[in-house]
């Protein structure tokens, strides 16, 4: 499928690797062009290249934590005129109800629920200007259905969840998409911490933590980046103008929802 948005411009966060780098290999394979961002920068530049060369797509890069105020800063003066965002960062560490403190959720906050609204804040006006633009934001399965052990990342999210509601709602007639991804366990650096976290819990080794979190999920394996970010890139596509401020699963079924 042609998804018609060859020759537009993406910022898309934390790419270098996992979801994000799903997402950037989806779009530069529709032609997109691309502003790529990760702290690490010799993986980003790994990955950028290898997209270049791929897909033949004129890709930049930022070598920035964006959960900064200069990190923002510097992706935003990278992305100039985006006509898509991809909002994404690493989740909090999983912990007690108990362990966490204000600081925590500071960090929580400013990684997973502020950086991507100021992004939001700072593309979209030029968005809005052109009549065009699409913007996903990588959340969590959380946000539908908390998972107990990621109260920083149910909280964070779940407040970006509750911003994107209203902002959608009132961009959409700019022609600006507004909607949220939300991943399941994916075959991901997260997983691999997550899943290393039940291995020094339980005593347990990895390959057994991995098939028991499998067993959970009806299709019985983990996700795939291409997978994701083939979703990703969809929802940033010009078949995708009458979805706006959804929360789509991308989990295997492994969320158990009737609606």
């Amino acid at each position: 499928m042609d998804l018609g948005i060859a020759g537009k411009r993406a910022l898309v966060c934390a790419s270098s690797k996992g979801l994000g780098l799903g997402c950037a290999e989806a779009l530069a394979e529709a032609g997109v062009e691309l502003v790529m961002n990760a702290r690490g920068a010799d993986a980003l530049e790994a990955s950028a290249d290898a997209i270049r060369q791929a897909h033949g797509v004129a890709v930049t890069t930022v070598a920035a934590d964006v959960t900064t105020e200069d990190g923002q800063a510097a992706v935003i003066e990278a992305a100039g005129a985006a006509d898509i965002l991809v909002t994404n960062a690493g989740g909090p560490p999983p912990g007690m109800w108990s362990d966490w403190d204000r600081d925590d959720f500071i960090k929580a906050l400013d990684a997973n629920m502020l950086a991507p609204i100021a992004l939001m804040k700072a593309l979209m006006p030029g968005m809005i200007d052109q009549g065009w633009g699409r913007v996903v934001n990588i959340t969590s399965q959380s946000v539908r259905a908390p998972i107990a052990v990621l109260g920083l990342s149910n909280a964070a999210r779940t407040g970006l969840t509750g911003y994107v509601a209203g902002t959608a709602r009132q961009v959409a007639q700019h022609g600006v998409n507004v909607n949220n991804l939300l991943p399941g366990i994916h075959a991901t650096d997260r997983a691999d911490a997550l899943d290393g976290g039940v291995v020094k819990a339980e005593g347990i080794s990895l390959e057994e933590a991995r098939a028991r979190r499998a067993a959970t999920i009806p299709v019985r394996r983990y996700g795939t980046r291409h997978e994701f970010g083939a979703a990703c890139a969809f929802l940033c596509s010009q078949h995708a103008g009458f979805i706006v401020g959804q929360n789509i699963l991308l989990d295997g079924g492994g969320t158990n929802l009737t609606m």
